[in-house]
């Protein structure tokens, strides 16, 4: 059994769904119609495109090996802890530290390139592929003498 009903949250008020959960009630906040959009807007700049069967089936096997259930103890809320701390500090009187903003890597990599070396590196090594990185190491060795 479902119930609708109308409360106020945060000085507002919304529409919300009663149904019963373990030994209470839970209740879903819903949207009013003004609210809910049409999806084909926000996509509708998105070009169809064909992609290569590759890259197909790299993206669906990076899916599969992160595939998991979600658990939001495994997640923490780093922005929310620091401003906590920042006001525990201030609350005792301590100065507050104040950390150089951290540059962003400048390294630009090709993402695909990158994928492909992911995954080679979680495949068992063969012989073959010992012998061909050697061989490919001595290549660059000896490129970079030359």
């Amino acid at each position: 059994m479902v119930g609708l009903g109308k409360v106020v949250i945060s000085r507002r008020e919304r529409i919300v769904m009663l149904e019963p959960f373990e030994q209470g009630l839970m209740a879903t906040t819903l949207r009013y119609g003004y609210e809910v959009r049409d999806a084909k807007a926000y996509f509708e700049d998105i070009p169809s495109v064909k992609l290569p069967d590759e890259m197909v089936q790299l993206a669906e096997h990076i899916l599969d090996t992160k595939a998991g259930h979600f658990d939001p103890a495994e997640f923490e809320d780093r922005y929310e802890n620091a401003v906590v701390e920042m006001l525990k500090q201030k609350q005792a009187g301590m100065p507050v530290r104040k950390e150089a903003p951290v540059a962003a890597p400048s390294t630009v990599i090709n993402l695909m390139d990158a994928l492909r070396r992911s995954v080679q590196n979680e495949r068992p090594v063969t012989k073959k592929a010992k012998a061909a990185e050697k061989v490919s190491s001595r290549q660059a060795g000896k490129r970079k003498a030359g």
